[in-house]
């Protein structure tokens, strides 16, 4: 017998209607590519948007048909983000920080009809387009005034485009399983690879971001700064779930720098905020240079890669800042798990409460995960035991987007897909990430964990960066190679690094050298570059055979 309840379709444009009709007085801040501030409401977003999507309609825009944006974390794009979906297209956000050749593999894999993108790339598509031939029509996201010469093919300007437009839209309803968003891995390993996204996935993702579990734990009364591109996983999910709570956003747009971020924060009375480690070294450092405060921010949410300890230690005693991790990737929309603590978890003292805090947290409701030793047996939930990770979940995508090689290789006969992570899972469901597959380092046949390293590396008050990676060695197969950025202005030693790591892991894990570096290659999504830095040091001259032995 089925229910008698209404069957309604779980789609994007449910989400900017109920903004612009129950929240339309909330604002929206975006410090713009121009340089200047823009204020508008969730009712001004929703009639731009239903001229967007009308435009859309007249450039001959079809259900299913892939639309790319080259676009910053501002409101522009927001607008696209629902005109395109909402519409029955398909929006392929693009990370511009990719190589150009992976670039133009992925729009042409994609076969993107038409191209809007921020002026900030327009000379960079200049010299790409013919390599593109599937885009007709390259649209700027400017004003009329701001409208570049340019030399890209049947080129538009965005404010033009939207003035011919009526300000109202019918919004179709169509299968809450049809495609809303497709984005691209940062392809580190082989061609990028496609994740298409459902609305129905999108919508109940979202509203996993308003529940006050969520890393996110957004409401009515958040004021929501997210320091992460809107071309990467959807902005975390940002831009979905602040309009179904009415939460203020502030958008920075491409003015990520810490300085400005303090801005931002200080000035629209930030209340939570997301980033990338790297984000909030940069933030830490500008507030230690100028003795800045954060007086209204009250939640910091990191992802990408584990905070260390420090910059836990820092938020929390220095600056009253609650930070939240946050695991996810582009396979999970987003986020997959919740850094939020437990009741019994923020009663610990503080240094136990820390390394609760840098753990990847506990799975969302409805998303589960395993872990699995190499010939795929299910591993305890001990806190002991190490594993390969799987996922899986109503946001989790089920294959890759025309690419049967990459589906294969990545999800298990059940389905379930595998992250590449290596990771425990304790008894209450926190799970700890101890490396990517790929970078775990084998030592005379023992595994030794990167992180682990990275981490307490980071204990040392003078290293403001990390990274460990394997060497080949003559007498070891492999050993770690500790790469460190230091404060400015700091004097440290290798020593120095290593008495701390000494503290913490057993004598073989110890680093036979650390070598110190003013910069550490990031990848397209703010990560650190483990391949680059392989590549960097894969004929290193160890200084001399160490014995590693306890």
């Amino acid at each position: 017998m089925q229910g008698l309840t209404m069957d309604m379709p779980l789609l994007t444009s449910m989400i900017v209607k109920h903004a612009a009709v129950w929240h339309g007085d909330v604002e929206i801040v975006t410090h713009r590519v121009e340089g200047d501030m823009h204020r508008y409401t969730y009712a001004d977003a929703y009639k731009r948007t239903c001229r967007l999507a009308n435009a859309l309609k007249r450039l001959g825009i079809q259900p299913g048909d892939r639309v790319g944006t080259m676009a910053w974390t501002t409101y522009r794009h927001l607008e696209l983000y629902y005109a395109i979906g909402g519409s029955g297209a398909v929006i392929h956000t693009i990370n511009p920080r990719l190589f150009h050749d992976q670039i133009e593999y992925i729009i042409n894999h994609a076969k993107d009809r038409v191209m809007f993108l921020d002026t900030t790339w327009v000379e960079m598509m200049e010299g790409m387009q013919d390599k593109c031939p599937t885009i007709e029509k390259f649209i700027i996201l400017c004003d009329s005034g701001k409208m570049p010469e340019t030399t890209l093919r049947n080129a538009v300007c965005f404010e033009d485009l939207l003035a011919a437009e009526d300000d109202s839209f019918d919004w179709p309803e169509f299968d809450e399983k049809t495609a809303v968003a497709l984005c691209y891995t940062s392809g580190t390993t082989g061609n990028p690879k496609g994740v298409l996204y459902t609305h129905r996935g999108m919508v109940l993702h979202a509203i996993a971001g308003t529940s006050s579990d969520h890393p996110l734990c957004i409401s009515s009364r958040t004021v929501l700064l997210p320091a992460v591109s809107m071309f990467h996983v959807h902005g975390w999910m940002a831009p979905y779930a602040a309009p179904i709570s009415g939460t203020k956003l502030v958008l920075p747009g491409p003015n990520m720098h810490g300085d400005n971020i303090c801005r931002l924060l200080e000035e629209e009375k930030v209340t939570v905020t997301a980033g990338v480690p790297t984000i909030w070294i940069d933030v830490l450092q500008h507030l230690k240079k100028t003795g800045g405060r954060l007086d209204t921010l009250e939640i910091c949410n990191i992802g990408g890669s584990a905070p260390s300890i420090a910059m836990i230690k820092t938020f929390e005693e220095e600056y009253d800042v609650h930070v939240v991790h946050a695991w996810g990737m582009t396979e999970l929309s987003a986020a997959g798990t919740t850094g939020r603590l437990r009741k019994r978890h923020q009663d610990l003292p503080a240094a136990e409460r820390y390394k609760v805090q840098q753990t990847q947290g506990r799975p969302l409701f409805g998303f589960e995960m395993k872990i699995v030793d190499l010939d795929g047996t299910p591993l305890p939930h001990d806190g002991e035991a190490v594993g390969q990770l799987y996922v899986r979940g109503p946001w989790v995508a089920s294959a890759y987007f025309e690419d049967d090689a990459a589906t294969d290789a990545a999800f298990d006969a059940d389905g379930w897909f595998g992250t590449g992570d290596m990771a425990s899972v304790s008894s209450d469901g926190l799970i700890r990430v101890s490396d990517r597959s790929k970078d775990l380092i084998k030592s005379g046949g023992e595994w030794i964990s990167s992180i682990d390293l990275e981490n307490y590396a980071l204990a040392h008050p003078d290293v403001m960066e990390a990274a460990a990676i394997a060497v080949k060695h003559p007498k070891w197969e492999e050993r770690p190679l500790l790469v460190i950025v230091p404060r400015e202005g700091a004097e440290i030693t290798a020593d120095a690094v290593r008495a701390v790591l000494a503290d913490h892991v057993a004598k073989w894990w110890l680093p036979d050298d650390i070598v110190f570096v003013e910069e550490i290659p990031h990848t397209a999504t703010g990560k650190i570059s483990k391949k680059d830095l392989r590549d960097r040091f894969a004929e290193y001259d160890w200084p001399e055979i160490a014995d590693t032995g306890d």
